[in-house]
C-alpha cells in the first residue's frame, strides 16, 4: 500500500512537470509571435463635376493604398460623413469632390472628424473646388480655388522647402495643365509655388501661389496639392510622388 502511494505520487509530479513545461512553451510561443498591428483605414470619396476625372485619378491611388498595406473603402457617396463610428474609426479620408454641395450634416461629420484626429489628404478641385458655399470647410482645406488663366498652359512648379520630406530630392519641374490661382490660408506650410507668367492676366504678373501645402485643422492633418486636373497629369513623376508622399504624410507614414 504504501508503494503504491509513492508510484501514485511520482506520477502527479510528472503530470504536474510536464503541464507546466507545457504552459513555458504556450508563453514562449505567445511572447516571440510577431504582433500584428490593425490596419489603417482610408476612405475615399468621390464624385462631383466629372470633368475633373474623379474615378480615373481613384483608380491610380486606391490600388497604390492597398499596397502599402491601408484597409481601403471607396464611397460615392457624401453621406458617407454621416457615419460618426465610422469617421472616427479612420486614419485618412481623401476626398475627389469638385464642385457640388454638402449638406449642413455631412459637413459636420466630416469637420468634427478631422479635428479630433482623422487626417484628410486630396489635389486639385477634388479638395479645393468642393462646396464652394461652405466656408467653415474651406477653413479646413486652407484654400479655394478661384481662376485659372488661359486655361491648360505651361508652367513651371517650384519647389520651396526642399528638406521637407514631401518634397525632398525633388527638382523644379515643368506642367501643361491649368494653373490655379488661389485664396489660401496664412497658416499653410507651403511646399512649393508657381509664378504666373501675367500672359492671361496681367494683372497678377509676378504673383507667387502656393501649390502644395500642408497644415493642421485641430488635431488632423491636411495636405493639398494644386496638381492633378485630370489623370494624365499624374503621369508627371513629381506630381505624383509629391501626392504619394502628402497621402503618407497625411497618413503618418512619413515623418
Amino acid at each position: 500500500m504504501h508503494q503504491k502511494t509513492i508510484w501514485q505520487n511520482i506520477n502527479l509530479v510528472w503530470i504536474i512537470l510536464i503541464g507546466c513545461l507545457f504552459l513555458l512553451s504556450t508563453i514562449q510561443t505567445a511572447l516571440t509571435q510577431p504582433t500584428t498591428s490593425p490596419k489603417k483605414k482610408v476612405l475615399i470619396v468621390w464624385g462631383g463635376w466629372e470633368g475633373h476625372e474623379p474615378k480615373q485619378c481613384v483608380d491610380i491611388f486606391a490600388p497604390w493604398l492597398i499596397e502599402k498595406g491601408f484597409d481601403v473603402e471607396i464611397s460615392t457617396t457624401l453621406d458617407s460623413y454621416l457615419d460618426k463610428e465610422k469617421m472616427s474609426a479612420l486614419t485618412l479620408i481623401i476626398q475627389v469632390f469638385t464642385m457640388s454641395q454638402i449638406t449642413k450634416e455631412q459637413e459636420k461629420g466630416l469637420l468634427n472628424a478631422i479635428e479630433n484626429g482623422v487626417n484628410i489628404a486630396g489635389w486639385h478641385g477634388g479638395l479645393a473646388d468642393a462646396f464652394r458655399n461652405n466656408t467653415n470647410y474651406q477653413f479646413m482645406v486652407g484654400g479655394q480655388w478661384v481662376a485659372h488663366p488661359g486655361g491648360i498652359i505651361d508652367y513651371e512648379v517650384n519647389i520651396t522647402k526642399p528638406a521637407d520630406p514631401i518634397v525632398k530630392g525633388l527638382k523644379d519641374f515643368k506642367m501643361h495643365s491649368e494653373q490655379y490661382y488661389m485664396h489660401v490660408d496664412p497658416v499653410n506650410e507651403v511646399l512649393a509655388t508657381t509664378t504666373f507668367s501675367g500672359e492671361h492676366a496681367y494683372w497678377i504678373k509676378g504673383v507667387v501661389m502656393p501649390v502644395v501645402w500642408k497644415k493642421m485643422y485641430g488635431k488632423g492633418r491636411v495636405f493639398y496639392s494644386s496638381l492633378g486636373h485630370v489623370a494624365k497629369d499624374f503621369e508627371v513623376p513629381e506630381a505624383l510622388e509629391i501626392m504619394k508622399r502628402g497621402i503618407l504624410w497625411a497618413a503618418g507614414e512619413l515623418k
